[in-house]
């Protein structure tokens, strides 16, 4: 049987799938990966189907060794200097790891979530059809720590095997979004400060959501009360301090604060990048009204 014992984690890492959809009416939240893109880059690297389990590395600082065989890994999205016993591999590309290496992933470059997947899957046990964590209902494989012993699966999957992929890199700039206006924005005094804003991400970010700092928002009635509503990922809330979230993979699926709008479905992976202090510029994906 062949393993990944984990030696180091850094901040956080996470076994991670496509998610658990279908279940927001149990009180269930999709989850899954929060770059969905370098997620299914990786699997597709090392020719595994889409929905097998990746680690989510946020902001390097893991090494993981390898035991009982030999395996076939790709590490995605930030760059994150990947090496095996200290020679470096490129990122968006395919690596051969013998029984006994060691493989390191350091601080990304830009970019905030790395993404390891190896031939086979992470083999890690399933709650509710996905392997996923969630950090919000804390459902699924819990976060990994040193020691933790992680089965590959059987690689039983006819999917052809890439060496490389070309990626654009990941902006270490100011990030652009475009924005789908309501379902509540005439909630709010001037809508379009939104888009007028030059809003940053806060430290207090995480997978529930990207929060954001600037000139807070106000509303036409404060006073005004929301009955809870269903949510979806992209959804940008915004609570009673004005300031606006922009919902992640581990999102509640109600909420009784005003949306103002949701981030388009395209544009949503690239938020999963964004570092604290990094600015964020909302757009209209049409005119409002």
């Amino acid at each position: 049987m062949t393993t990944l014992e984990i030696l180091a984690t850094g901040p956080l890492a996470l076994v991670e799938d496509l998610g658990r959809p279908g279940l927001a009416h149990l009180g269930v939240t999709r989850s899954g990966a929060a770059d969905r893109q370098s997620h299914t880059l990786a699997n597709r690297l090392v020719a595994n189907p889409a929905d097998r389990a990746t680690i989510e590395i946020t902001f390097g600082g893991f090494s993981a060794r390898v035991t009982g065989g030999d395996v076939t890994v790709a590490v995605t999205g930030a760059d994150a200097n990947p090496s095996v016993d200290g020679v470096p591999f490129g990122s968006n590309g395919i690596r051969h790891v013998r029984d006994g290496q060691t493989l390191v992933l350091s601080t990304p470059r830009s970019g905030l979530r790395s993404y390891l997947a190896v031939r086979g899957g992470v083999d890690a046990e399933q709650v509710l059809g996905s392997r996923s964590h969630d950090v919000l209902s804390v459902i699924g494989q819990r976060p990994l720590r040193p020691g933790d012993l992680l089965t590959v699966g059987e690689h039983a999957e006819d999917f052809p095997e890439l060496d490389q992929a070309p990626v654009a890199p990941i902006a270490a700039a100011s990030l652009d979004l475009t924005v789908v206006p309501g379902p509540r924005d005439d909630w709010f005094a001037d809508p379009d400060a939104l888009v007028r804003t030059d809003w940053a991400a806060s430290d207090r970010s995480d997978r529930v959501g990207m929060r954001l700092t600037g000139q807070p928002l106000a509303l036409r009635d404060p006073d005004r009360q929301l009955p809870s509503e269903g949510l979806v990922r992209g959804s940008i809330q915004v609570p009673p301090n004005g300031l606006p979230v922009i919902l992640g993979p581990d999102h509640p699926v109600t909420g009784g604060y005003p949306v103002i709008g949701v981030v388009v479905d395209r544009d949503v992976d690239r938020i999963a990048q964004v570092r604290p202090g990094q600015h964020v510029r909302l757009h209209w994906s049409r005119p409002r009204g």
